[in-house]
């Protein structure tokens, strides 16, 4: 599934959870639905008792937990149980009814460096599912997409609604309409920011002559215009003409025979633009009005430039100094973001669950329309709660540890949106999110985006590697989707190479093409694709064992096809690393 407040979401229609995001925010216009559950293979859910799942056709071995019994040396290895291709269902971004296609396999169990390898080859998790669309055969293909958070800057939009939430915090202010809307590219604003601001230092011509030029320049302008008439009386007695004789009327061009030589006339002054002659005519009220002389008047302009101060104190703010500006004492509300670990649920996110599904709740019925009795607590649970994911606490880690995570936005002591985040060993990725909507017109979708890359940053500072925001996918054939593509700078992943590219240089070719081979080195090939199939890992009886020994006990080459293409997928370091299930 995707990152949004930056990508999460649902796949639409599929049942699948996906990195989509919907209208304005970060999100899908579908909710979660009930996931498949597996033909065979293990139990999914922790409630559903040991006799009952025997009779469902799970192999020996089923715990409680719904996990195979598992050796030792199996403790902290991913185990997953590959699915093979689903193709022929319905997609909520263009409407198809039958164009998705992704491969898939549930994941039992998965170490954070597994899956941070994964997600960098295209696939993505929902709940415990995770899936890998089909790029040159699906509908709309989804491209992976990271934002370099580092480098990251705030557009004017993004401004906007940080600014927004702290005049709503400082003042309760509100702004009219609700922001979710915002385009998020900047604006036209930002690119000529300060462009009506006349420089008044660059004032180094003579008066005298300055005079004699706009003199010169109007009295040409005078000219042009009294030739532009004389034009277009000739053109409008030839219409006459012509109306008068029964022809019909056409627009006649008067052209003049050209002056001889090359280039313009070197005896008037150049042409120049409107916007240019009226600021020289401000820099000349501007030294008229001082008596004292023109030269006092531009050193008393320039001082302003000189202070070295002056460009320090001009330099844009950052987005922390952004989101943490300082607040006066007596502010009209309170907002604390948490972050609680959901996999497994610390006692923090145990006491809060129910406070937290029914702020999804309504986040469905009213965004997504969806029934009341559709949001239940075992969907909710199974959607946004239940992670694959290992929780590790290595010592030059996050002090928080990896794994799955929930960041609760809590207003004046009452939650009123949560982010569903993975901490990986080289970035966030961003699962979904969701929120009250009575607070939309804070523009949360957009504010838990850059409070997330902000945490990333944060993260950063103790654990240098890890310094990418994942935003799940990014459509381009779906209008609503190409917002990702604001959060700059950012790279698109190659699905063929799993190469990452500049979205720059992706775009052009996303123009022309729903898929695209992004690497533009024809040459370039996977470097980390399975080259021996045999060495692959496999989870069968509570024994481990290479697939080219398992193989041969099982005999069986219906199999062997089923068992290449998923080490295909995955690539040759996770084949390795991870226990593929066999029943």
């Amino acid at each position: 599934m995707g990152p949004t407040t930056l990508g999460r979401g649902k796949d639409p229609g599929s049942g699948l959870p996906s990195t989509a995001n919907g209208p304005g925010g970060r999100r899908p216009q579908h909710g979660p639905g009930a996931l498949e559950r597996p033909a065979s293979g293990l139990a999914l859910h922790a409630s559903r008792p040991r006799a009952r799942a025997l009779r469902r056709g799970r192999p020996r071995g089923i715990e409680r937990r719904g996990r195979p019994a598992r050796t030792p040396a199996a403790a902290m290895a991913s185990l997953v149980e590959y699915k093979g291709l689903r193709a022929g269902y319905h997609c909520g971004y263009c409407d198809s009814e039958e164009g998705k296609v992704s491969h898939g396999m549930w994941a039992h169990s998965m170490t954070v460096q597994d899956y941070q390898d994964l997600i960098d080859r295209g696939w993505r998790r929902s709940g415990k599912y995770v899936y890998k669309p089909v790029m040159n055969q699906t509908c709309c293909p989804q491209y992976t997409i990271r934002c370099r958070s580092l480098q990251f800057q705030p557009s004017k939009s993004h401004k906007k609604v940080l600014k927004k939430m702290l005049k709503f915090l400082a003042k309760g202010e509100i702004s009219q309409g609700n922001c979710e809307d915002e385009p998020m590219e900047p604006t036209m604003e930002d690119a000529v920011a300060g462009d009506a601001l006349i420089n008044k230092l660059d004032v180094q011509c003579d008066l005298k002559t300055f005079k004699e030029s706009l003199e010169s320049e109007e009295k040409n302008e005078g000219k042009s215009a009294k030739k532009a008439e004389s034009n277009e009386l000739i053109r409008s007695q030839d219409t006459e003409e012509k109306l008068g004789s029964g022809e019909p009327s056409h627009s006649i061009e008067v052209h003049t025979v050209p002056k001889p030589g090359k280039g313009a006339d070197l005896s008037k002054p150049p042409c120049r633009k409107a916007k240019e002659i009226r600021k020289e005519r401000k820099r000349l009220k501007l030294m008229q009005q001082n008596p004292a002389g023109e030269f006092e008047g531009l050193q008393a302009h320039r001082e302003p430039l000189s202070p070295p101060k002056a460009a320090k104190s001009n330099q844009p703010k950052s987005l922390e100094d952004l989101i943490f500006e300082s607040l006066p004492e007596n502010t009209s509300h309170k907002l604390e973001v948490r972050v609680v670990r959901s996999s497994p649920p610390s006692s923090q996110f145990k006491a809060t669950m129910l406070e937290s599904y029914q702020v999804y709740k309504r986040y469905q019925m009213v965004i997504h329309k969806h029934p009341p009795d559709k949001p239940t607590v075992s969907q909710f649970t199974r959607f946004l709660c239940s992670s694959p994911l290992e929780a590790e606490n290595p010592p030059n880690g996050p002090d928080c540890g990896y794994g799955s995570f929930h960041q609760q936005y809590w207003l004046d002591g009452k939650i009123i949106a949560v982010g569903v985040i993975d901490i990986l060993p080289y970035c966030v990725s961003s699962v979904y999110l969701y929120y009250d909507p009575d607070y939309s017109f804070l523009s949360l979708g957009i504010y838990s985006a850059l409070r997330e890359i902000a945490f990333t940053r944060q993260l950063h500072e103790k654990t240098p590697q890890l310094s990418y925001y994942y935003m799940g996918f990014y459509i381009h054939s779906c209008p609503k989707m190409k917002y990702k593509g604001h959060y700059r700078p950012s790279d698109l992943l190659c699905p063929e190479t799993y190469v990452w590219v500049p979205i720059e240089q992706c775009l052009p070719s996303l123009e022309n093409s729903k898929y695209c081979r992004f690497n533009q080195d024809p040459d370039a090939v996977d470097e980390g694709r399975s080259k021996e199939p045999d060495r692959l890992q496999v989870f069968h009886k509570k024994a481990i064992m290479p697939y080219g020994v398992y193989k041969k006990q099982r005999k069986d080459p219906s199999e062997e096809a089923t068992v290449l293409q998923y080490a295909s997928l995955v690539g040759q370091v996770c084949a390795e690393r991870m226990l593929l299930f066999r029943n």
